[in-house]
């Protein structure tokens, strides 16, 4: 009986054992296909890359989103590519930062299409709002630079928007004396200007010790520009009804240094007028 068990155990034994090596043969095999499979089809990608097809040849390949002020032909115009280039080639990141780096455009993104083979460009624009004279701009504390501002103070170039489809989308304030010592205060400042019911026409801030706006009340004195800024537009709102109750010929300028006191300067030294912000 013992002799019966033990035979029939070794014979289980080599069966499993056959069984086992059957099993790490086939996985080799897999293995080794799975290999061939892969080196195939990578050897196939590289092979279908390096095929002409996935070229870029011309400028109608690369597509513009997100523009409203630039057009498309602008916007191409500042791409540095040759023709033809290899779509595996271009470097997006490059050429996205270098559409950054000009001016009126906030913002790019830049990625490839496979089917058609073409390039995609995501702009964001930046938005004039007003159109200044900046001084030393270019490193020449004397130098004069016309050019435009955003909401945020960024400088764009005046000619940045020498293709513009539609001129009617330029600005009309006019901001007099601004240099970079200002820009950290322009992005409130034009908040506040741009909720203000009074329409504001110009700027300017040649004295840093009077901020002077020029608005369809008249000339607006202000002092230096403060956290009162604000308070001082509600005045100036307040004295909307100003035409109906004084001659704008009569008046030299609205002062409103102090807001709490508003006063309106009259011509040739006579005396101010007060309390007309009600």
């Amino acid at each position: 009986m013992a002799s019966s068990i033990g035979s029939v155990s070794q014979s289980d034994l080599a069966s499993r054992r056959q069984v086992l090596r059957r099993q790490r043969r086939l996985r080799v095999v897999i293995l080794i296909w799975q290999i061939l499979a892969v080196s195939g089809l990578a050897g196939g990608l590289l092979w279908a890359i390096a095929q002409p097809i996935w070229l870029i040849t011309k400028p109608e390949q690369l597509t513009v989103e997100g523009n409203q002020l630039l057009s498309d032909r602008a916007i191409l115009s500042l791409i540095s590519l040759d023709y033809p280039q290899s779509l595996w080639g271009i470097k997006p990141q490059e050429l996205s930062a270098n559409l950054e780096s000009h001016g009126p455009i906030a913002r790019a993104r830049i990625s490839r299409q496979l089917f058609p083979p073409s390039l995609k460009i995501s702009i964001r624009e930046r938005h004039p709002v007003a159109i200044t004279q900046l001084k030393g701009k270019v490193g020449n504390p004397d130098s004069q630079n016309m050019g435009w501002l955003d909401a945020y103070g960024n400088w764009i170039p005046l000619e940045s928007f020498s293709a513009l489809e539609r001129t009617e989308s330029l600005p009309t304030l006019k901001v007099i004396g601004f240099t970079e010592q200002y820009r950290p205060y322009w992005r409130l400042l034009y908040q506040n200007l741009s909720r203000s019911p009074v329409k504001v026409f110009e700027i300017n801030w040649q004295d840093p010790g009077n901020l002077i706006l020029t608005t369809e009340l008249g000339i607006v004195h202000l002092g230096p520009y403060t956290a009162r800024f604000s308070e001082q537009l509600n005045v100036l709102d307040r004295m909307r009804k100003l035409p109906k109750k004084i001659d704008s010929r009569r008046m030299a300028y609205i002062d409103l240094k102090n807001p709490s006191y508003p006063l309106i300067q009259l011509p040739d030294g006579a005396r101010g007028i007060k309390g007309l912000s009600n």
